[in-house]
């Protein structure tokens, strides 16, 4: 049973690769083949640099909104109280609070320096 189910969902698998790359037809015209499929054209380069600010907002956004989606469900899942729940959820919200606070004053979130 086992040998014939392998074969059969790899000849599946196969057979589904194989249509994938014949099946597509490809009609490049100028808008597709231009930089932005928009239609809009290209102003200047496209490598003109940027502020690196704009990673250190994106990287501070990314470590708030991860530690709000990990963290804040904790409470929930481990305490029966729901008074114990609130006061964990309130640690943890006042905790992310303050690291939002000491980024503010540090300076972490000016555009201009």
């Amino acid at each position: 049973m086992l040998p014939t189910t392998l074969l059969l969902t790899t000849l599946v698998a196969l057979l589904l690769i194989f249509i994938s790359f014949w099946l597509p037809q490809s009609n490049p015209d100028m808008e597709k083949l231009s930089p932005y499929e928009c239609g809009f054209d290209p102003v200047g380069t496209a490598r003109l640099p940027f502020s690196l600010r704009f990673f250190l907002i994106a990287i501070l956004f990314l470590l708030f909104d991860l530690e709000i989606a990990l963290l804040l469900p904790a409470p929930w899942a481990s305490c029966s109280s729901p008074i114990s729940t609130l006061f964990y959820a309130m640690i943890i919200i006042a905790l992310l609070t303050l690291g939002l606070i000491y980024e503010w004053a540090q300076g972490g979130l000016e555009w201009a320096e």
